[in-house]
């Protein structure tokens, strides 16, 4: 919905696929997947199905973030609050991290994940930020910016 990533071979893209029961109500059992698309020839490479809510309220598993790759690897936030990271090559899950929690920031005080919407995960000579807590259309709210070394992240 809000932006894909690509390497030589593929573009990989987020479809939202956002569902309501109701006014500003996410349907926590259905959105969109993550896919790749072959540049050659157009067609599904890879796919990854929405996972689930379960009891999270103001949850839908729809991966409406901006979709972020680095070399064979793409991350992709959901408004569940996942953020995860994916092979490209199989489409494995290598990591995740539930950023819908409180956290204690570096200045003090405390400050809480939530919805992952627009903005992707951007990476800076060898961090990866993030931004979690997105209330519009119904998502979890909160205010956190997230901050990881290198590789597949590990800790916070």
């Amino acid at each position: 919905m809000w932006g894909s990533a690509a390497d030589q071979d593929h573009v990989y893209v987020a479809n939202s696929d956002v569902r309501f029961g109701g006014y500003k109500t996410l349907d926590s059992s259905a959105g969109g997947g993550l896919f790749a698309l072959d540049l050659a020839t157009g067609k599904i490479s890879m796919q990854v199905l929405p996972v689930p809510c379960g009891d999270r309220s103001q949850c839908s598993p729809a991966l409406s973030a901006a979709v972020t790759a680095i070399p064979g690897v793409v991350f992709s936030g959901g408004v569940s609050g996942y953020l995860r990271a994916y092979a490209t090559e199989d489409a494995r899950l290598l990591w995740e991290l539930d950023t819908a929690r409180e956290y204690t920031p570096v200045n003090g005080g405390s400050v809480r994940g939530g919805a992952m919407d627009g903005p992707g995960p951007i990476i800076v000579d060898g961090m990866l930020y993030v931004n979690s807590g997105y209330a519009q259309w119904g998502g979890l709210p909160g205010n956190v910016l997230l901050a990881f070394e290198a590789g597949i992240p590990d800790k916070q």
